[in-house]
């Protein structure tokens, strides 16, 4: 079995210890087999496991055939979702951008994303961005009714009948929803739009190999055939080595190892700002998954070198409450560095040396840095920025999650608390049935001032 993702934690277990990495793996790979016997918390919705090798050809030809006719009427597609709706398209399409579109492709619109706040300003400048562009609107929520993409999907609607008429405006929009629920299924069923289903055995943060992640990837032309490959052989090892020899379960014992020792941190690092948007995913995907019942790692996010020139002192020196995941890969990309020896800016020592090397040098400089300032450091490597290797990331990190909240004795599935601020804010705005809970909010905001 050949991985994808490859994991160094040497110098972070040779610190915790060969006793307790034996006994936290022992621990792992139990809760391997409660998650892949679904007998653990939240089992309902383990669905993503065989996404690498149950999607179906007939799905994938039909998610050709969508986008390819999206790419045929638009200059622009406009993805409409949020959180886990659309952070695994953009980690996808970030990450990819630079690999050549498959041979059928006969046009690669710009992808760009929506609905994800309640910001006005970035509202109209989309609107400025669409007013002498063809577009199309890809819309993607469960439910329908998640205020941020409800509204924005509204908008965008409008603005569609506006400029191509109401009967062009239908063969513009593509709902991803439930099968058979929710408000945007019955707009769909009564408009006429083109639709896929999101399967109710999977949540929204492990949703990118399904049409979530896949639809976005096929308009711009990706090989989803080789990112589901990519995901199935991950699997094969993420669910079937020993381990002490898989990645996914070990990435899980040591985090929580780290976690048990007091770190309270994740620091997501990379030295590809490609990486940032999936850093962005891994975010939700592990902070949606763990932060229960007072447990877990706060994941937080950084893009080496940039932000070496702002949190680089706190990593160096703060209060080492963090610990680093550094996740990289070999650059395919390279520029070669020239400099005269009488140069006056003093480069002339990088005379001949390439970016990629720099890079390098700076990323092994910086983790022996931090590991001598006491900051543990984790390094995943993936081999190359293509589809293939993306599928695998994702398969890995999602196997890695499950795997960690059964650990800490969680349902890595669920999501209560982000309920909470929706009451608020739906109570706030009138929405009806809510008047009682508006009256009591609005009672305490006026005693805090």
């Amino acid at each position: 079995m050949d991985e994808s993702v490859r994991l160094d934690d040497s110098w972070v277990c040779s610190d915790l210890g060969q006793a307790a990495m034996e006994l936290k793996l022992g621990d792992a790979a139990l809760q391997l087999q409660t998650l892949m016997s679904r007998t653990g918390a939240g089992a309902d919705f383990t669905g993503w496991l065989d996404l690498p090798v149950s999607t179906s050809e007939q799905m994938l030809q039909r998610i050709d055939a969508i986008a390819a006719s999206l790419r045929s009427i638009s200059d622009i597609v406009v993805v409409c979702g949020i959180g886990g709706s659309y952070l695994g398209a953009r980690a996808g399409l970030e990450l990819l951008a630079d690999q050549p579109a498959s041979p059928d492709c006969n046009a690669r619109p710009e992808v760009v994303f929506a609905g994800n706040s309640l910001s006005a300003w970035q509202l109209r400048r989309l609107l400025s961005k669409l007013a002498d562009r063809r577009f199309s609107v890809i819309v993607i929520s469960k439910s329908g009714t998640t205020l941020e993409t409800a509204v924005t999907f509204h908008v965008l609607r409008d603005e569609l009948v506006h400029r191509f008429g109401r009967l062009e405006a239908r063969s513009r929009i593509v709902a991803i929803t439930d099968s058979g629920h929710g408000v945007l299924r019955k707009l769909a069923t009564d408009e006429g739009f083109e639709t896929l289903d999101l399967p109710g055995d999977v949540g929204g943060r492990y949703s990118v190999l399904t049409a979530v992640g896949l639809l976005p990837f096929a308009v711009r032309g990706f090989d989803t055939r080789a990112m589901l490959k990519g995901a199935a052989d991950q699997r094969e090892v993420s669910l079937g080595a020993p381990a002490e020899l898989n990645a996914a379960v070990r990435y899980a014992a040591v985090r929580r190892l780290l976690n048990d020792k007091g770190k309270s941190v994740e620091l997501f690092a990379s030295f590809e700002p490609a990486f940032h948007y999936v850093g962005e995913w891994w975010k939700q995907l592990f902070g949606e998954s763990e932060g229960k019942s007072g447990k877990g790692l706060f994941p937080a996010s950084v893009d080496y070198t940039t932000d070496l020139h702002s949190l680089g002192q706190f990593v160096q020196e703060g209060t080492h409450c963090l610990f680093e995941t550094v996740v990289d890969t070999v650059s395919s990309a390279d520029l070669t560095f020239t400099c005269p020896l009488d140069a006056a800016d003093g480069l002339s020592y990088l005379d001949g040396r390439t970016l990629s090397q720099m890079n390098h040098d700076a990323k092994a400089g910086t983790i022996l840095a931090h590991r001598d300032g006491g900051v543990p450091v984790l390094q995943l490597s993936i081999p190359d920025l293509t589809e293939h290797s993306f599928g695998a990331l994702v398969y890995f990190m999602e196997v890695a999650c499950a795997v960690g909240g059964y650990l800490l004795g969680i349902n890595p599935f669920d999501q209560p608390g982000v309920e909470a601020y929706k009451r608020n804010m739906f109570a706030l705005l009138g929405k009806p049935g809510t008047e009682a809970a508006a009256q009591d909010i609005r009672s305490r905001l006026a005693q805090k001032s």
